[in-house]
């Protein structure tokens, strides 16, 4: 059979490599997609006079300790609407995490849920330093652990900056920075402020050795301005490439944002439908940039007589289940009796999706015809929604390669992660 012979000459095809290579360039620098390391699914806030060495295991005994409030595993389980053929196996991975790791991430807390403590501030900042590289050097941190300083904003930035700036000094003054720390920039209402921060880590980085790039950060979504600015533009997109690499995450922030919004105390929540819009557009800022997205909390607390705990389970567990749904893996908890709930219906939508989706990757790899035909982008957000749960413990690796019949490595490699 002769050789098909196109028209176009050698020169057209090196002409558009010519016109696109800045495009190119552009879409490979500021789009480089997720670099496959491990997300928390949860990021727990304490008050920096409160956090101690030894909080997260404390923090997981008294999550036990509600769970027996609340009427038991069985109870959490029902509560949160855990399936019934699944409830046995999530509730022995739940009571399992609570012991091991209650706590993913924590960030200690010297903005809102610290408040203005004036000079008291600097000790708590170093106090929380110190802390922090004990449970390092002990072998015990919580595999993400931060904090959260005071705004950018004209009133508080002074204050922000001396506390970040001791925090970070005492702990890189004492060993090596913690793999997992996060630094958290709230209220963030413009560009510039992104700017400034890059601008603070580079200065911090040089007067501690620090390699460069070293320092990361995230923006709290919790201002108008972010979401929409005066220009008509989504800020928040600009606010990620002008990280210059360094932003991690949006999280946003339920009642800041909404009680800015207008919105009354009582309608304040994560699925009010501005809620929705502002999330949407911090999605869609975020595709395909590398940065992690994080849904905001509950005000809610799972406290008072065995009814009220449940209740409040069952409705923190309908928002960690929406937020999951529409591709937020990340949340906050503000108390010991939220955690259950969280890796109750975290590691339930695992579970439940696990098999039909390991049966669909199996047969895409094999080639085989199956009742569905996935084009090469689904088999990959296979891949991804498996990688993810592996891990947060919710699939075991080995059963992993056994129901899709790959290793995984393989399973990795499609969904555009590095190796483990």
């Amino acid at each position: 059979m002769t050789s098909p012979r196109p028209s176009l000459d050698a020169g057209t095809y090196d002409d558009v490599d010519a016109m696109l290579a800045g495009a190119d360039e552009h879409l490979a620098r500021t789009y480089p997609g997720d670099d496959g390391t491990r997300q928390p699914v949860h990021t727990v806030y304490v008050p920096a006079d409160r956090f101690r060495a030894g909080l997260a295991g404390e923090w997981g005994e008294r999550a036990l300790a509600v769970v027996e409030e609340g009427g038991g595993t069985a109870a959490l389980l029902d509560a949160v609407g855990v399936r019934e053929d699944l409830r046995a196996e999530v509730g022995a991975l739940v009571e399992s995490k609570l012991a091991s790791e209650p706590i993913e991430d924590l960030r200690i807390d010297l903005e809102d849920g610290y408040g203005d403590r004036g000079d008291d501030e600097d000790g708590h900042a170093l106090a929380a330093a110190r802390a922090v590289r004990a449970e390092v050097d002990e072998g015990r941190s919580t595999p993400f652990v931060g904090i959260r300083f005071k705004s950018f904003e004209a009133p508080t930035r002074a204050r922000g900056l001396r506390t970040l700036d001791l925090f970070l000094g005492e702990l890189a003054g004492s060993g090596e920075l913690p793999a997992g720390l996060v630094l958290t920039l709230p209220k963030v209402t413009s560009v510039e402020q992104v700017e400034a921060m890059v601008l603070v880590c580079e200065r911090l980085e040089a007067l501690h050795d620090l390699p460069a790039g070293r320092l990361r950060f995230e923006i709290q979504v919790e201002t108008p301005q972010a979401v929409l600015g005066s220009d008509g533009t989504a800020l928040v997109a600009r606010m990620i490439h002008a990280g210059g690499g360094r932003v991690t995450g949006l999280h946003y922030g339920t009642y800041d944002y909404s009680a800015s919004l207008g919105i009354a105390a009582r309608f304040q929540s994560m699925e009010h439908p501005a809620a929705d819009h502002a999330k949407a557009v911090m999605q869609l800022a975020a595709a395909g940039t590398g940065v992690r997205l994080s849904d905001g909390s509950t005000n809610v607390l799972p406290v008072g007589d065995a009814e009220q705990v449940r209740a409040a389970w069952a409705l923190h567990g309908r928002l960690v289940r929406r937020s999951l749904e529409r591709g937020y893996l990340q949340g906050w908890d503000m108390h010991p009796g939220h955690l259950p709930g969280r890796f109750a219906v975290t590691y339930a939508y695992y579970r439940e999706g696990f098999l039909p989706a390991a049966e669909r990757l199996r047969i895409y790899l094999a080639r085989e015809d199956g009742a569905v035909m996935d084009e090469p982008a689904t088999a990959r957000a296979l891949a991804w929604f498996l990688a993810r749960g592996t891990d947060c413990g919710a699939i075991a690796v080995a059963e992993l390669e056994t129901a899709v019949g790959a290793s995984a490595a393989d399973v990795d490699a499609l969904a555009g992660r590095p190796g483990r």
